[in-house]
């Protein structure tokens, strides 16, 4: 049975240094050691120079070995303070034209530059800790295993206790567990001891000590959402008082009229002509307004999109067909299909391609269409030689119009097709020429 080899012993640094400082002396005394005890001197002479020999030799060979182990041992002094944090300490002696100076400076830089980051990490992570702990959103932070690492004063309250309390607990024994599964795009209903509602889940990633954690904002869109609808309501009713007023202002006019002329006892010879002209404007307001109605319900009931695969190009082809009143013209792109509802982005882009040739009309310029392939979407371009858009903060209001018997939902409805199929539609004045140009944007 075979013995495992025996470690080799191996010298220090500093023992190593000291036997080559003795090995580069030793010829020297011994040669000098000779000559004296072998020569003529006398035993006075022998023995006081060989002690002086010896005594300067292992005097010179100890200070050889301080010179070299005292700045070491300095630097690993150094280097030590520098892996605990403190950045305080610095070396004497760092200088440069001088190799162990050179090197104590590079360590004192070092040093410094450690202070300095230091200083900013704290400062930054200070101002992190401020904003965190102003800001009205709940910031929690979540470590592998589903247990909160960190939370803010808004989270704090959410929760209803303290942060020593909830620091290390699990998500789910929290409630926070259906956050971390929600999706991004849709606020969520829930309920916390400090509050309830709807709420806004953003979640991302990171990184510390090399793990990934998990940071989960959670915003109260409640309020948001109330005032938001409570605007919506108002310009709503104040749309729809405007249109009623419109229509039964003159109704109760005609009528109170009619009223008073039945009610005379001799009536005028022609007063069937006016009571039957009479009834004729109240049906024609009347069916005004319940055109105005039937507009509104087709806003209101926008069926999801039936996504199947279109021809784009086919698809602008035919719209621009349709349109008799004047020649668009299609400036030819890519041929390539979209997953999208076919009839509602025709419906789409008749009503632009309709409003394009309403404005050009009105100072007999012409219309183009166009589509292309952009970075992340599909852009679908209608440009008008029109008198361009005179009040653009209203565009997309429904039952906005500027034109004579219009309905004002053209652009509010192909608003709301676009964002149902993942897309944005815009509508601005061209900057190189007269006339305005919508652009359509929808996924790849």
């Amino acid at each position: 049975m075979k013995r495992a080899p025996k470690a080799r012993h191996r010298l220090s640094h500093e023992n190593r240094l000291t036997w080559l400082t003795f090995g580069a002396a030793a010829p020297a005394i011994v040669v000098a050691l000779a000559i004296l005890w072998f020569g003529d001197y006398s035993a006075k002479v022998q023995w006081t120079l060989s002690i002086l020999i010896a005594g300067a030799f292992l005097g010179f060979m100890a200070s050889a070995r301080e010179h070299i182990v005292h700045p070491l041992q300095t630097m690993t002094n150094l280097l030590a303070a520098l892996r605990e944090g403190d950045y305080s300490i610095r070396a004497r002696g760092a200088r440069v034209d001088d190799a162990l100076g050179e090197a104590l400076l590079e360590i004192n830089s070092l040093g410094e530059t450690l202070r300095v980051q230091r200083l900013g990490a704290f400062e930054a992570t200070a101002l992190l800790r401020t904003i965190m702990a102003e800001i009205d959103v709940a910031v929690f932070t979540f470590d592998p295993d589903h247990r909160l690492r960190l939370v803010n004063r808004a989270g704090e309250h959410l929760l209803g206790q303290p942060m020593d309390k909830l620091l290390g607990r699990r998500a789910r024994e929290l409630g926070l567990a259906a956050c971390l599964e929600a999706s991004e795009d849709a606020p969520v209903t829930l309920s916390f001891p400090g509050g309830s509602g709807r709420w806004g889940v953003r979640r991302s990633t990171f990184r510390e000590r090399g793990l990934p954690h998990e940071l989960l904002v959670l915003t109260d869109l409640s309020r948001t959402l109330r005032e938001e609808e409570r605007r919506a309501w108002q310009r709503l009713v104040r749309v729809l008082g405007h249109e009623m007023n419109n229509s039964l202002a003159p109704i109760k006019s005609i009528a109170g009229s009619l009223e008073a002329l039945l009610r005379r006892e001799t009536p005028p010879p022609d007063w069937q002509d006016d009571a039957r002209s009479g009834l004729k404007s109240i049906a024609a307001r009347a069916d005004s307004l319940g055109r105005f109605m039937q507009a509104y319900a087709r806003l209101a009931k926008l069926p999801p999109p039936q996504k199947e695969h279109v021809n784009l190009g086919e698809l602008i082809r035919r719209v621009v067909s349709l349109e008799p009143r004047l020649s668009v013209n299609v400036i030819p792109g890519p041929e390539f299909r979209i997953v999208a509802d076919g009839a509602q982005v025709e419906q789409l882009l008749i009503n632009l391609v309709h409003n394009a040739v309403d404005a050009s009309l009105e100072t007999h310029g012409g219309v183009s269409i166009r589509w292309r392939e952009a970075a992340d979407c599909i852009e679908v371009s209608v440009a008008d030689e029109g008198p361009g858009i005179m009040n653009p903060n209203n565009l997309f209001v429904p039952f906005f119009t500027t034109k004579p018997g219009g309905s004002g939902i053209g652009l509010a409805l192909s608003l709301q097709i676009a964002e149902a199929h993942g897309g944005s539609l815009s509508l601005t004045n061209r900057a190189g020429g007269n006339g305005a140009e919508a652009v359509l944007r929808l996924p790849r």
